[in-house]
């Protein structure tokens, strides 16, 4: 079933990679870089294959991660202060720091980064990948693990 979905998917930028059974394809869709700093914005869909109850469960996020130096002082949150200092983080938006569905995910990040990524198109390519190849396809908001 892997296969069928890989091929689905085989004309978008990304990576594939296994672990424990999850089967995950990470791209990414936006990277924004400014004065020794970088911040970069990758989609993430996570599935595992069933093959004896014959189920594909799909879930997907994006994640966000930046580093670099900062003039700081320049947000009120930002959380540094000013002069020059050096901030790293990382997070993504299925532990609780960002919360919504993945729209509403997509609507908070694009007024950080311009980017032009279908999410719905990769969701719907490996529901139909699955369907065809007479799996069930779930959707489920948290990880698949």
């Amino acid at each position: 079933m892997i296969e069928e979905i890989k091929k689905a998917l085989e004309g978008y930028d990304g990576q594939w990679k296994e672990k424990n059974g999850v089967w995950e394809f990470s791209s990414l869709i936006a990277e924004r870089k400014a004065f020794l700093s970088t911040k970069k914005l990758t989609y993430s869909a996570k599935m595992r294959i069933d093959d004896d109850a014959k189920v594909v469960t799909f879930s997907e996020m994006l994640a966000e991660a930046g580093s670099g130096f900062t003039s700081g002082g320049g947000g009120f949150d930002d959380g540094m202060s000013t002069g020059f200092g050096f901030k790293t983080e990382s997070y993504n938006t299925m532990s609780g720091a960002r919360e919504g569905n993945i729209q509403e995910q997509s609507n908070l990040f694009g007024k950080k980064f311009d980017y032009k990524f279908d999410y719905k198109e990769i969701r719907s390519k490996v529901e139909e990948a699955s369907k065809k190849s007479g799996f069930e396809f779930k959707y489920q908001i948290f990880p698949v693990k």
